[in-house]
């Protein structure tokens, strides 16, 4: 084993195709620098080199980016794996150099040095157990299905309002089942040209349309809107780019339902699970984002303060001297802000003492004024406004 003084610490800098990583000792030498392929055979020999350093148990590893596979093979292979988060690393830039260049091994090196003389500050990474592993999977696959989902619809909807508004007006949701029937069955404006009121029940009746408008009323409702100027080339062109948002939309939806059901089993099955969805009004799909995210170590989060800085729901405070100045927290876990602030409206609902919450905060009942925000007023009006 090479010599080195005292105690090691390691540094991972993450990247899309391979990983640097350095190792310093005491004295903030660097022992050994790797680089690592982002393959079975690179992290494979990755570890193996860690290991001819030190035992892993006493190698920790800064890292700044605290999931993924290659946390997951430190952390399986016994080395505590410390996140530390770009902020720090970027306030920490000029101790290391002057200049504002960027390197992987320079990064590397950093994350190492920071592991070094300001270790205490940081927690390593608890792993969760597999189950929560596996329930964060689903959660989160299926929040970008419905990103993914709302980004279709949203261009669906720009199309149709294009070229022909009613087809985006008819129904409430343009992604809905029965409104993706519909354009898969009308593509065009001239494809309605002979859809009369028993054609139109006949349509909802064969795809069990629960809403509650009548078949006149919808027919209404998709005549009344503008009529598109699009030539009849025109809108067979765009005809053609429905029918494939709409294939795109069908198979989306099917897919979330599906991982819906799954998460809704997952985590009504684990004993954290139960306890998250016993909040008002959390329901199932909104607790797992929750629990996917908070995880099943307590320890993870010292206070309660911790807890709400990560959930982003917290503001940052800055003081010096007799200047004081409240912001919004940016950096934190943007997932569990989402989940926790979703379920915090959804709980105003379902429990008197949360709804007390929300009305007393709204306390002089105005509507709300642009001109009260001092960062508002920096914002230079247009010309006439």
């Amino acid at each position: 084993m090479p010599f080195h003084a005292g105690p090691l610490h390691a540094g991972l800098d993450w990247g899309g195709t391979a990983h640097a990583v350095c190792v310093v000792d005491a004295a903030g030498g660097a022992v050994a620098r790797i680089e690592a392929r982002h393959d079975a055979e690179g992290l494979a020999d990755m570890l193996a080199r860690l290991r001819r350093l030190a035992a892993p148990a006493e190698l920790p590893i800064a890292i700044e980016r605290p999931s993924g596979l290659i946390v997951d093979a430190l952390v399986e292979a016994g080395h505590p794996v410390v996140p530390i988060h770009p902020n720090v690393v970027r306030a920490c830039r000029p101790r290391y150099r002057a200049a504002g260049g960027k390197s992987d091994p320079g990064d590397a090196y950093m994350l190492a040095d920071i592991l070094r003389t300001d270790g205490h500050r940081f927690a390593p990474l608890a792993p969760v157990s597999e189950e929560i592993r596996a329930l964060r999977a689903l959660v989160r696959g299926r929040d970008d299905l419905v990103a993914a989902r709302v980004g279709f619809a949203n261009q669906l909807r720009s199309l149709l309002e294009g070229f022909w508004p009613g087809a985006a007006a008819i129904f409430a949701d343009v992604d809905s089942p029965i409104a993706l029937a519909f354009l898969a069955r009308f593509p065009t404006p001239d494809c309605t040209r002979r859809l009369g009121a028993k054609r139109m029940a006949a349509f909802l009746a064969q795809h069990r349309y629960s809403g509650r408008r009548t078949a006149e009323e919808l027919l209404a409702r998709l005549r009344a809107a503008p009529v598109g100027l699009a030539g009849d080339i025109e809108a067979d062109a765009k005809g053609e780019i429905v029918r494939a948002l709409v294939r795109s939309l069908e198979a989306l939806v099917t897919a979330i339902r599906e991982l819906s059901s799954r998460i809704e089993h997952a985590v009504a099955a684990l004993p954290d699970g139960r306890i998250v969805m016993s909040f008002p009004r959390a329901g199932r799909i909104c607790a797992a984002q929750i629990l996917a995210e908070l995880g099943d170590v307590r320890g993870r989060f010292q206070t309660e303060a911790q807890l709400a800085a990560e959930a982003g729901v917290s503001p940052v405070t800055h003081a010096s001297g007799k200047s004081r100045g409240v912001v919004f927290r940016w950096a934190c876990n943007h997932r569990l802000r989402a989940a926790v602030t979703r379920w915090a409206d959804n709980s105003r609902h379902a429990s008197p003492w949360a709804d007390d919450v929300y009305r007393r905060a709204w306390t002089d009942r105005e509507p709300y004024n642009l001109e009260r925000h001092t960062a508002a007023k920096l914002i230079p009006k247009a010309e006439g406004g």
